[in-house]
């Protein structure tokens, strides 16, 4: 087990989730991505808005794939135990789990940020396959396809928030370019890459206009239906919280209709109704109803539309405050939370919601 490679922080991540009152069984998305293993499709990138559920089904995902730790006391009672190809592949792979939000300490350049990464990565492997002695001054792709070739080890790759280099205001555009060439060079055309599964807020093709990554299937939400169903709280899954909810409250003060008002902020591309799942989980377990949307970005953000005076935004906001809605054409989250220029770049990110107002 290491920091990276086999880590066991996933598996108990996601151990805590699962064993919280209102846990929603999401495990069904490892039944569509066992079939993708060592195919030509096995790089996918899933975007959704922030505190959508990005982060839990990563951890799941890494949990269920690593060989870090049995968690068959995990699965076997879940959706995914049902699946034929289940035990196959559960606890049965090397994975390596990347966090790209989580910074050195004291982090002050890219070279600093990439270079822990890969030091951490080399590391791991170096323990792991001491039998192909690992060169940890040796870059990373290299390694992997030394060691791939020595032992026909394959890795499939967990990658969560892939897009937070773009979001360090320390980060230069330089930075960022040879943050997509370290992606590339680690998995496009790379044999030991088993399966790549990546989450982000915005798609890559915001940041990648090249070809560096696009070996990637990408999913979000606005115009896709796949993946829908395990990112966000349907109708029913509310319905069936709001149950757990009357059972172990004594004092109810919230109603089933608070929480549609309050949370149900989203539709797929299907049209279904898609509720905040850390706002429901909270205002459940809290027996509270808030705005706990604002803890995942800064609440001002408002202001600087409006001072902006960006296209028509001012009348929309008016439009939302009273009640009514307002009309978005939606493609993907093409919007940069520094580069906010246009109407539909704030609507498309997610930005702007009428429960903030």
């Amino acid at each position: 087990m290491g920091f990276y490679l086999n880590s066991i922080s996933p598996y108990k991540k996601y151990k805590a989730v699962a064993e919280d009152t209102y846990f929603v069984d999401k495990t069904l998305l490892i039944s569509e991505l066992i079939p993708l293993l060592g195919k030509e499709r096995r790089f996918l990138c899933i975007t959704r808005p922030r505190r959508f559920g990005k982060t839990v089904a990563a951890n799941m995902t890494a949990a269920y794939f690593s060989r870090a730790k049995e968690s068959g006391e995990l699965f076997d009672h879940l959706h995914i135990s049902s699946c034929e190809q289940y035990k196959e592949h559960l606890n049965q792979h090397d994975v390596i789990f990347i966090d790209f939000s989580r910074m050195p300490r004291n982090c002050s350049s890219y070279r600093q940020y990439i270079d822990r990464i890969q030091s951490g990565i080399c590391g791991d492997l170096a323990e792991v396959f001491p039998e192909c002695e690992v060169d940890k001054a040796g870059a990373v792709w290299d390694l992997m396809e030394d060691i791939w070739l020595r032992t026909e080890r394959e890795f499939i790759f967990v990658l969560d928030e892939w897009d937070a280099v773009f979001h360090t205001p320390h980060f230069t555009e330089d930075d960022r370019k040879e943050y997509l060439l370290f992606l590339k060079n680690l998995l496009k055309d790379q044999g030991y890459v088993k399966l790549a599964y990546m989450t982000g807020i915005l798609p890559i093709a915001k940041y990648s206009g090249g070809s560096e990554l696009n070996m990637f299937s990408e999913y979000h939400m606005a115009t896709k239906e796949k993946f829908s169903s395990y990112f966000g709280f349907s109708e029913t899954e509310v319905d069936q919280l709001f149950l757990k909810y009357q059972v172990v409250t004594v004092h109810e003060n919230i109603t089933r209709e608070n929480l549609k008002w309050w949370y149900d902020g989203y539709r797929t591309a299907a049209g279904d109704s898609l509720y905040s799942p850390q706002s429901v989980v909270l205002a459940l377990s809290d027996n509270h109803l808030g705005n706990y949307w604002t803890g995942s970005g800064p609440y001002d953000e408002i202001f600087y539309y409006v001072k902006d005076r960006i296209d028509d935004v001012r009348d929309d906001l008016a439009l939302m405050i009273s009640g009514s809605g307002v009309k978005a054409r939606m493609q993907e989250y093409a919007a940069t939370s520094k580069k906010l220029y246009k109407r539909s770049d704030l609507f498309c990110y997610g930005h702007i919601r009428a429960a903030d107002l």
